[in-house]
């Protein structure tokens, strides 16, 4: 419904004191875009704790910060980085499109038919995108169900001893004791560059069959 300027803010600030009086302010949620002084400091930085409500967010929660978590939490580096495209003979595609959407947009451009020419793509993604047109392979996956993909993989890995036992570690005896639905205990495996492989099967994977 079209209205003014004030007719708006007017609106919204009655519907955020009707929250308030009814003692539920963590019901409003913020989001904002990219930054500016006006966004951070006083509508982001102040206004949700004023207001009393936990559930602000940036676009860092699915851009910046979320890129640097991948890498700080499996290589100890949190920053931006990019991939060894020059190299790469598979490139599995995950729920993104680096020909249209990355920070190195013109480089995945550049490199992609090199890949093609001396390796796979494979492409997991709901959508048609431009990576999926160019892909060898391509995983039309339901929307919200990586995670199930993402479980069974794994447990295939797992079962059929597929793991880098050079990176992962292995059993002491040298038996592949990850078998569908049977738990494992935690002191048969000498894990070497994880953590906790053997009880996140216990408790996520060991039933996670495709």
């Amino acid at each position: 419904v079209p209205m003014s300027w004030e007719k708006a803010l007017d609106t919204l600030a009655d519907k955020m004191m009707e929250l308030r009086k009814n003692n539920e302010p963590e019901i409003l949620m913020y989001m904002r875009g990219r930054y500016s002084p006006t966004s951070t400091d006083l509508l982001y930085g102040t206004l949700p704790k004023i207001f009393g409500t936990p559930n602000y967010y940036s676009h860092s929660a699915i851009c910046a910060e979320a890129e640097k978590m991948g890498p700080g939490y499996t290589q100890g580096f949190f920053g931006y980085r990019d991939y060894d495209l020059a190299k790469t003979k598979c490139l599995v595609v995950w729920g993104c499109d680096p020909l249209s959407s990355n920070r190195q947009v013109p480089n995945a451009i550049a490199k992609f038919s090199d890949i093609l020419d001396r390796g796979t793509v494979i492409a997991v993604d709901p959508r048609m995108s431009a990576s999926v047109a160019k892909a060898n392979e391509w995983l039309p996956i339901k929307p919200g169900e990586d995670g199930a993909l993402a479980a069974g993989i794994a447990h295939v890995l797992l079962t059929e001893g597929l793991w880098s036992k050079e990176f992962v570690g292995s059993f002491k005896d040298g038996k592949n004791l990850f078998k569908t639905g049977a738990t494992v205990d935690e002191t048969a495996f000498a894990e070497k560059q994880t953590h906790g492989i053997v009880k996140f099967w216990n408790i996520e994977l060991k039933d996670r069959t495709p």
